[in-house]
């Protein structure tokens, strides 16, 4: 089972993914069966390789129960934030990305998604005046640092649902009043599950989701470690492939 833009295929004609496997950096690895899942004829291998990440966002908004015409806002316009907002918006909600990088906000911008620089905006007052005085249903906080844990309990409508995504190392100051007088729900997410592949998959396949945009550089394998240098040296990038027979 050899490993081709980062998607795993058997022979010549069947492409597969696979779901708890084992890093990448090696040619071959076996995996349970149950773990693998088709990915139909005809979707290109770098959209293949997108599945994983956009797998992640189908189980955050999954987990969030997100439904057409709730109000959402996405706390940071990372690759896994911008799933979070493409599959959120697919699914008719109206969706919010904040996020302080201006070429990540050009770039949701571009796939026709409200954002809003909190660095240079009140972040309550745009969500309040964004969501018609209704404040959000849901809010995804993906940042992962402190001013988005501390914003995401100020932008909740009452009865609100926050979901976690971003891993916080360190714990966090969290405004559990707020918690309490609201009656807010708190949502860990972690990973997905295998229904969440069957409805990337899907997606990918569709071609609802403009996910060629996310893709910052395909690469050769053999220029791995700059490409990891460059993803180090430049946070308005998204998504980076390794093309393995390059």
């Amino acid at each position: 089972m050899a490993v081709d833009n980062g998607v795993r295929h058997i022979g010549q004609n069947l492409k597969f993914i696979g779901i708890d496997t084992p890093g990448g950096m090696q040619q071959y690895w076996n995996v349970p069966a149950y773990t693998l899942h088709r990915l139909p004829e005809g979707l290109p291998l770098t959209l293949g390789a997108m599945v994983e990440p956009l797998a992640v966002a189908c189980h955050d908004v999954r987990l969030g129960e997100v439904q057409a015409g709730e109000n959402v806002v996405i706390i940071g316009g990372g690759p896994i934030g911008m799933l979070i907002a493409l599959v959120a918006k697919q699914k008719e909600a109206k969706v919010l990305i904040s996020e302080v990088n201006p070429t990540r906000l050009q770039l949701a911008e571009s796939l026709g998604l409200s954002t809003v620089n909190p660095k240079e905006t009140d972040l309550v007052a745009h969500v309040d005046a964004f969501t018609g005085g209704a404040m959000a249903d849901v809010v995804f906080e993906v940042s992962g640092v402190q001013a988005g844990v501390a914003a995401m309990t100020q932008l909740s409508r009452v009865r609100g649902r926050i979901v976690m995504v971003a891993i916080h190392a360190e714990p966090k100051a969290i405004d559990l009043f707020r918690f309490f007088w609201r009656e807010l729900k708190l949502i860990g997410a972690r990973v997905y599950e295998p229904e969440d592949f069957d409805e990337a998959i899907a997606l990918a396949a569709s071609g609802s989701l403009p996910l060629d945009a996310l893709i910052t550089q395909i690469s050769p394998l053999a220029d791995a470690q700059a490409v990891f240098e460059t993803i180090d040296n430049n946070p308005a990038g998204m998504k980076y492939l390794l093309q393995c027979d390059l």
